[in-house]
């Protein structure tokens, strides 16, 4: 990665969006930017409309940007839950995900959040995985996908997906060491003190 220009990474928050969908990524990411990345990244939570986004079981955040005024990304991650019924739904949102993998932003997403993005046509083609419960809808949504439920996280390159809920945090230590270093990766896994 570049070591001058900042890394952007967006977590995407959503009303009744996973709790640890989005903040077990956020806890990796958050500490490979603070504490282990040798150059500078910044986080940043981004929600759909600015304020505060009340997740499914009642955790509510306020946003650093709404989607419409984010800075350039590297990475968005984009968690799933109950939310993402509306987002396979929403054009708005399929045609933003669209441009910013067209832009060359790695997109990576938790659980359903992959759903999402076999709707915005990212997936055509291509392995991916979701929580195990969820594996049958891609049928639904785009039957071209190569769905692999057994897997804790699938990278094909451009697009990043992960099982249900806690598989995120394995993805994003995945995504660590993508983006800097094996070993990068090993000392935030060790800082958050993750069972390897």
């Amino acid at each position: 990665m570049n070591t001058v220009t900042p890394v952007n990474v967006g977590v995407l928050f959503f009303e009744e969006v996973e709790e640890l969908d989005a903040v077990g990524p956020w806890e990796v990411l958050g500490y490979w930017a603070h504490h282990v990345a040798s150059f500078p990244v910044r986080i940043f939570a981004i929600g759909r409309e600015a304020g505060v986004v009340r997740c499914s079981k009642g955790l509510g955040l306020t946003m650093d940007y709404d989607v419409e005024h984010a800075p350039r990304l590297d990475l968005l991650v984009h968690p799933g839950g109950d939310g993402t019924n509306v987002l396979q739904e929403d054009e708005h949102h399929l045609k933003w995900l669209r441009e910013l993998h067209g832009g060359g932003t790695l997109l990576a997403s938790v659980c359903t959040g992959s759903l999402v993005f076999a709707a915005a046509g990212l997936l055509a083609g291509q392995p991916a995985t979701t929580h195990w419960r969820y594996g049958q809808f891609f049928a639904d949504i785009d039957t071209s996908v190569d769905v692999r439920v057994e897997e804790r996280f699938v990278d094909n390159g451009t697009v990043v997906t992960s099982a249900g809920v806690s598989a995120g945090i394995d993805m994003a230590l995945h995504l660590v060491g993508r983006m800097d270093s094996p070993e990068a990766a090993e000392t935030v896994r060790q800082g958050i003190q993750y069972a390897a």
